[in-house]
């Protein structure tokens, strides 16, 4: 029971933090994660001790899955060059240079010791760049680029932690092995990420109950992500390729009702693992201080320069990545020169998280090489605290200073305005069609709302006095808390039964949940 009691205090503390948080228009996973380094010096705080295989396995896979299914494949394919160039170049990069500057402090430690801690601290974090990002409205492209650098950078980063780890303990690592090793992570996760998402989507067009296709969305991430590590492939990349190619084919796949029930879970499940991601990582404060051996005055010098080298490396990286292959002509013309203020806030958009610090705690406790494991997972935690905090909050500050262009939402309205023309074009030639033998007035409230619907699209070009379409969604929301009064009132007084209030009130919250974008607008 006490175990039981403590996961329910945490998971309140997580949505209590991040209701904080969004009150006070403050980022949740910073809100979180100081909590997190508070509560860890309580005396009645619980001591959580964070396993990584329960957060590789157990925690990762869904957030990676949630977030690849809503990523958009033609977005990610259009900036693939730029997502590579981060997830792949700069994690290698970061790796080696983080590894040689903690060699050069660390004399006495094997340098591929060091450059596994470089691959440990090298990946900013997926649940850290998407719950950042997007909250600050920074332009789509960058949140892209962003998101798609962190699906993929875990993959990168733990086969550099596996070959620097082998190589430290003795065993033979040459360039064919490394080449078969990355073939065997790579290769593997994309074919296994591969069938698992023929599999599952074959099962999601056979499965008419939104309930089983809501629980096999739930299952999907662990039964693509356990044969990856079952034949020691990427579990990351087979879970991003079953999630690019899921998300992507949604739409064909479920109905609308699996799709509604479906998304409505995920973001509920992605709501609550985030904020006891960030909460955990800040209760092993005390746990990590209390193994460290070294001194004080090593300990700071040490962590303070492995932070500003991983600052430094990925601005040095970031802007030749960006305006080197700008070079060539024909990628000119394909992809015009952005702005200095784009490669500027990817460089500082590099939080680390939970995957940083679960790759750490995984380093081995072998007694062949001498290493000071503790203080390589205290420096892992404090890149993640550093990095998260200070440039997680800094960011939106940073981005305004820059004056990063926004994405202007009037192109969004005009794009969706057309292609709404089109689709309403399409319902009323289907309408036209089969509308032989119905009744009149029927066929006429259908053209009418389909009417309704390309007027409400074009209405959103203007600004200023309420729409038409606004006025309805507000009338009518008025209209729907009155009809739902009078069947409570007649449930009480019991003049109907439970279950007639209960397919009233579902009817009418269907209506107004499609009314909600009409008054947000």
């Amino acid at each position: 029971m006490d175990g039981l009691g403590e996961i329910v205090a945490l998971v309140a503390i997580a949505v209590i933090g991040t209701a904080l948080a969004r009150k006070l228009g403050l980022l949740a996973p910073i809100v979180l994660v100081i909590a997190g380094l508070g509560m860890s010096f309580l005396p009645f705080a619980p001591e959580v001790h964070l396993e990584p295989e329960l957060v590789l396995v157990g925690i990762l896979p869904p957030l990676l899955y949630v977030a690849a299914i809503e990523m958009s494949v033609p977005a990610f394919r259009y900036n693939l060059r730029p997502i590579l160039l981060l997830a792949v170049g700069l994690v290698v990069f970061t790796a080696f240079t983080v590894g040689t500057v903690l060699h050069l402090l660390l004399p006495e430690v094997p340098y591929s010791l060091c450059v596994a801690l470089g691959a440990v601290v090298a990946p900013p974090d997926a649940v850290a760049a998407t719950a950042v990002a997007r909250r600050i409205g920074l332009p789509r492209r960058l949140v892209t680029i962003l998101e798609g650098e962190s699906l993929v950078n875990d993959a990168t980063a733990l086969v550099m932690l596996r070959v620097s780890v082998a190589a430290a303990t003795g065993a033979a690592v040459g360039f064919f092995d490394v080449a078969a090793d990355v073939a065997l992570a790579a290769g593997g996760g994309i074919a296994i990420g591969a069938a698992g998402a023929l599999l599952i989507a074959f099962l999601h067009k056979q499965i008419k109950d939104p309930l089983i296709d809501t629980a096999l969305s739930l299952l999907t991430p662990f039964l693509i992500v356990l044969p990856a590590e079952a034949v020691h492939s990427s579990g990351v990349v087979a879970v991003v390729v079953a999630g690019l190619y899921l998300g992507h084919r949604m739409p064909t796949l479920m109905s609308a009702a699996s799709r509604l029930q479906t998304d409505g879970f995920w973001r509920i499940a992605r709501f609550l693992l985030e904020g006891m991601v960030f909460l955990l990582v800040g209760l092993q404060l005390r746990e990590i201080v209390r193994d460290l051996d070294e001194p004080w005055t090593e300990v700071v010098w040490v962590t303070a320069v492995v932070v500003l080298t991983l600052i430094v490396v990925r601005f040095v990286w970031v802007f030749p990545a960006t305006y080197a292959a700008r070079l060539v002509p024909r990628m000119r013309q394909r992809d015009p020169v952005p702005s200095a203020s784009y490669p500027a806030v990817i460089g500082w958009a590099g939080m680390r998280g939970v995957v940083t610090l679960a790759a750490a705690l995984a380093l081995p406790e072998t007694s062949e090489v001498e290493y000071p494991r503790e203080l390589f997972v205290w420096l892992a935690f404090a890149v993640i605290v550093v990095t998260l905090v200070v440039q997680g909050a800094t960011l939106p500050w940073y981005a305004r200073r820059l004056k990063v262009p926004p994405d202007d939402p009037t192109q969004d309205t005009l794009a969706e305005a057309a292609i709404q023309n089109r689709a309403s074009r399409a319902a009323r030639d289907r309408l036209d069609e089969l509308a032989e033998g119905a009744p009149p007035t029927t066929v006429e409230r259908l053209r009418e709302l389909a009417d309704h619907r390309n007027n409400k699209a074009w209405e959103r070009l203007g600004g200023g006095t309420e729409t038409p379409s606004q006025a309805y969604g507000r009338l009518r929301r008025e209209m729907i808390d009155a009809e739902r009064e009078v069947f409570r009132t007649a449930r009480d007084e019991g003049r109907i039964a439970e279950e007639v209030l209960r397919r009233a009130q579902r009817d009418l919250d269907l209506e107004e949940s499609l009314l909600q974008r009409t008054t947000e607008d």
